[in-house]
């Protein structure tokens, strides 16, 4: 009980704010992505991991990192894809045991097709909600608890936001990489 109470009620004000902000604009998210794609939050952050990586494909376990899930998560979330036909397992010729995971073509349109109307709902639920001074504090505010969560899975995401922002995807052309800029800019 004490470390219960060693968090102030101000605190507690603090996190309740900060939980219900974010739940409720997960909802909004979700609910977006339902009415405007057909799709699931789920299913487009993983889309979007996909749409992202260099050859369109990744290993269940680099999925796993990049979105913060359980493998087993991953797994079924991806059976439930796969039935639907926006993505595909494929054995990897490196590693008897590897599956890949890949974007199929109605995945490649599921994703950037939801990526246009995600970004407007996400800039009119937060971008537009906050001056530039505030963006700069959640930004850092952001990166602090990032770091002090697991910084492996962070390193992740960043080197997968460089990587796209530097527009070096193997074999992609030059419209597949500003496509895949705009939608990592989306996410």
């Amino acid at each position: 009980m004490s470390e219960v109470a060693a968090i102030s009620e101000r605190e507690w004000e603090v996190w309740r704010t900060f939980y219900g902000m974010r739940r409720q604009l997960d909802r909004a998210i979700e609910q977006q992505l339902q009415e405007d794609a057909g799709i699931s939050r789920p299913e487009f952050e993983i889309l979007l991991a996909l749409w992202e990586a260099p050859q369109k494909r990744l290993r269940s376990r680099e999925i796993a990192e990049l979105i913060g899930w359980e493998k087993s998560r991953i797994s079924h979330q991806v059976s439930r894809m796969e039935a639907r036909g926006l993505v595909e397992r494929t054995e990897c010729d490196s590693d008897l045991r590897g599956i890949w995971v890949g974007l199929t073509p109605d995945g490649r349109r599921a994703v950037l097709g939801a990526s246009r109307k995600h970004a407007l709902k996400v800039r009119e639920l937060f971008f537009d909600a906050l001056d530039a001074e505030q963006l700069d504090a959640v930004l850092e505010i952001s990166k602090r608890v990032l770091g002090s969560i697991d910084a492996p899975a962070c390193d992740i995401v960043a080197q997968q936001a460089q990587h796209a922002q530097d527009g070096n995807s193997e074999g992609n052309s030059e419209a597949e990489r500003r496509d895949s800029n705009e939608a990592a800019q989306r996410a």
